[in-house]
């Protein structure tokens, strides 16, 4: 049953001088109420409050209190915005803080499409919708029936995308100002870093605010993260149209780019001018490569099952094969990740760890051990023929742990399973 009722009030237009916007606004509370009452926790009324062709009476004459309608409109909240992208934002906001995601829509019919286009951009599959027509709700014939063509055009399609678009680039950025950590062993001819949490517009505590990953698990959409991209690729100097994302699977598979992309994959390497690569962390570990004699570089997601299966080594062994470079001329960097402070094993995991280093693990006899999956990263490459001194691990705030810092990284061990993701990222300057 639905935990939230929308009530779409924006574009409807009177059947006759008889009847009043009032009249018909007491009708739709009185309607979501008594149909809805028993479950929902949230009640909402949306009329928006531009003059544009969408709008009509209801637009026009705003929404007055009398003493019949005071009573209904204490339990419901009136969004009224300059647009319909605004004040659906606004309504996920309120949504998203009460932590609701079944929601009722009671639209007039010829609205439904257009609605649900903008819903569909600014929601994702942790959401569901179920629509009902606004004008049997009411059981009268008090406004006019449109004749609209309830479809979307694919220009259309796009025009809604680019409002939706111009509205987010219009926000401002949250906790601070965005941060990108680089290191000074990278020479200029790379772009290359590190984000931290900060300058994004992802609101949702756990995913604020440079949030870089969509999922359907969680209640940041892509469009909200491909402004955080954007934002991000303006203040590093990259294409954002040209970025490509690792697959994560927990594995070290690796996408030599120029060939066939794989289903998933934990690592990617090129040699291709102005396109940008990056790796996805959050307590795992995104490493950036980097071969300045060959021009080629890649990255890799570590997390403590890629560690064990070597995807470092496999994406510079990948750089050798592919593009000739020398072991000794790679320079390897390891991003913000989960420290040996707070991240544990069960023991027969831990062991693994303890095979390749003892000193990768603290208090190996206990239940769930200690694991330092950083150190874990930089014996194998050490082992694998990687110069100790081109291993960056330590410099900067590389070294942070992602858990014991929550103002400036995110972490899936510190928030759980509605955590947000930060990045590596490097190209080779065009």
């Amino acid at each position: 049953m639905a935990e939230a009722v929308l009530i779409d009030l924006s574009g409807l237009k009177l059947n006759s001088q008889n009847s009043s916007p009032h009249q018909i606004l007491m009708k739709a509370l009185s309607a979501g109420r008594s149909t809805h009452a028993a479950n929902a926790k949230f009640y909402f009324i949306m009329s928006c409050s531009s003059s544009s062709e969408r709008d009509g009476d209801f637009a026009k004459c705003g929404l007055e209190t009398t003493n019949g309608l005071l009573a209904l409109e204490r339990e419901f909240e009136t969004v009224s915005n300059s647009s319909l992208v605004a004040s659906l934002y606004t309504i996920k906001q309120k949504i998203d803080e009460k932590n609701l995601s079944s929601i009722k829509v009671i639209v007039p019919m010829y609205r439904k499409t257009l609605l649900k286009a903008f819903i569909d951009q600014l929601f994702t599959d942790v959401y569901s919708f179920e629509f009902e027509d606004l004008h049997m709700a009411l059981q009268e014939g008090l406004l006019k029936q449109s004749t609209e063509i309830n479809m979307i055009t694919s220009q259309e399609f796009e025009e809604i995308k680019n409002e939706i678009e111009t509205y987010l680039r219009s926000l401002p950025p949250l906790k601070g100002e965005l941060t990108i950590i680089r290191s000074p062993s990278i020479p200029d001819v790379f772009i290359h870093g590190f984000t931290t949490r900060a300058g994004g517009i992802s609101y949702i505590p756990t995913l604020s605010s440079l949030n870089l990953f969509s999922s359907s698990k969680r209640r940041d959409p892509q469009a909200v993260v491909q402004e955080n991209l954007r934002r991000l690729a303006n203040a590093a100097g990259f294409n954002a149209e040209k970025f490509y994302r690792i697959k994560t699977d927990h594995a070290n598979d690796v996408w030599i780019m120029g060939r066939k992309e794989p289903e998933s994959y934990d690592g990617i390497t090129t040699n291709q001018r102005g396109v940008t690569i990056a790796a996805l962390g959050a307590d795992c570990i995104p490493i950036v490569f980097a071969d300045p004699v060959k021009k080629a570089c890649g990255v890799a997601h570590s997390g403590w099952k890629g560690t064990l299966l070597g995807v470092a080594m496999v994406t510079v062994n990948a750089m050798m094969a592919e593009y000739g470079c020398s072991v000794e001329d790679i320079i390897v960097v390891l991003g913000p990740s989960v420290g040996p402070c707070c991240f544990t094993l069960p023991k027969e995991s831990a062991e693994a760890f303890h095979n390749v280093d003892p000193e990768c693990v603290r208090l190996f006899e206990s239940p769930n051990p200690y694991v330092d999956i950083r150190k874990a990263t930089r014996v194998l490459l050490e082992r694998g023929g990687v110069l100790p001194q081109n291993i960056q691990d330590q410099n900067q705030d590389l070294n942070l742990c992602t858990s014991c810092h929550p103002n400036k990284f995110f972490s899936h061990v510190r928030d759980g399973p509605s955590f947000g993701t930060q990045i590596g990222f490097i190209s080779l300057r065009e």
